[in-house]
């Protein structure tokens, strides 16, 4: 498990950019990976709460597992947005535990629930480059563009994104290509200044594709390390944004190797399936190879990782799990899962 991110600027340094030994090393991933338990776990509350005490109403007063309770159960999974893909793979592998006699109460249920739901986060095909461990570390900037629609919180990704990133030893420059809404950049400008970083950026109406020439040429004379790209709050159904992000991408192409290096979706986690639905319509215009996934602390359908990654192969790469710069995770799996059961 990737607990940052990280990429080797030279064979000098350690991953993290910094003289430090293996031990000290190992001692802060676990200290991390203890946070990200707790935080995950508080994180996905109200869906944990929202599956057990489903849960145990379905057990109540039941004996054995029949088709009344499998009809309950696939009920409550599909209430969490798990979607329904999901939700088939999941009573079909408690039939087999059922007809084999190794489910025959609720702590075993529980079990068999977090092993599928684990197995289809931990191995869902990625599509593309899913991190920037798979570009070489020869190549530079490493360009990584955002996109979703208004209001899913993507200038806040950007700017905590770009905080964790420089944090970790980066030199990292912002684009606001966003120059459609007339406060995108400005809001963008507030979370560089927050971050200490440099930001490109023109007036409102400029060519989204020219703002990306010029900020490419400043990240290769600066010799960044990453650049991230905002990019309008584009609507599935506004054709011609869709062509203005296909520009961009020619752009980037020609002046980086390889560019876009990486493609995140920001989707909001309180909008459950019509989320999904965004991604599916993202997904026939862009190449993207990663999802973030905001608002996880504020919903009852925490399911709709699992619909991401099971319906669309696609990885949950970071969580938003609050308001402050710091708030924004790397996606676990595990801790993600057991926030749901335990």
């Amino acid at each position: 498990m990737a607990l940052f991110w990280r990429r080797k600027k030279d064979q000098g340094h350690s991953v993290l950019g910094l003289d430090k030994s293996i031990e000290d090393l190992q001692a802060q991933e676990a200290a991390v990976e203890r946070e990200i338990g707790v935080r995950f776990s508080k994180a996905v509350a109200k869906t944990r709460d929202s599956i057990n005490t489903r849960l145990d109403t379905i057990f109540e007063g039941r004996k054995q597992i029949d088709d009344a309770l499998l009809d309950e159960l696939e009920e409550m999974l599909i209430s969490t947005d798990i979607g329904v893909q999901t939700t088939m793979q999941v009573l079909e592998a408690v039939r087999k535990g059922v007809s084999r006699q190794e489910i025959n109460d609720i702590a075993a249920l529980r079990n068999i629930l977090k092993k599928e739901l684990l197995d289809i986060l931990e191995h869902s095909p990625d599509k593309g480059v899913s991190d920037e461990l798979s570009v070489a570390v020869s190549v530079r900037p490493y360009v990584l563009m955002v996109i979703g629609v208004n209001g899913v919180g993507k200038t806040t990704t950007i700017g905590k994104l770009s905080k964790r990133i420089k944090d970790e030893g980066n030199e990292v420059l912002i684009c606001a290509a966003d120059t459609f809404r007339a406060a995108a950049s400005d809001q963008l400008e507030i979370w560089a200044e927050r971050a200490g970083l440099a930001i490109v950026q023109q007036k409102q109406g400029t060519d989204p594709a020219a703002v990306l020439f010029d900020a490419l040429q400043s990240a290769k004379a600066k010799d960044a390390d990453v650049l991230i790209v905002d990019t309008a709050g584009r609507l599935h159904n506004k054709s011609n944004l869709m062509a203005e992000l296909e520009k961009m991408k020619r752009v980037a192409a020609r002046e980086v190797e390889g560019a876009p290096h990486e493609t995140l979706l920001v989707i909001d986690a309180v909008t459950g399936q019509n989320g999904l639905e965004q991604a599916r319509q993202f997904m026939k215009v862009a190449d993207i190879t990663g999802i973030v996934l905001t608002k996880l602390d504020g919903t009852a359908k925490g399911g709709i990782a699992v619909a991401i990654s099971k319906e669309l192969g696609l990885p949950i790469r970071y969580v938003g799990l609050g308001e402050q710069i710091e708030d924004l995770m790397v996606f676990d799996a595990e801790s993600y899962v057991n926030g749901l059961f335990n």
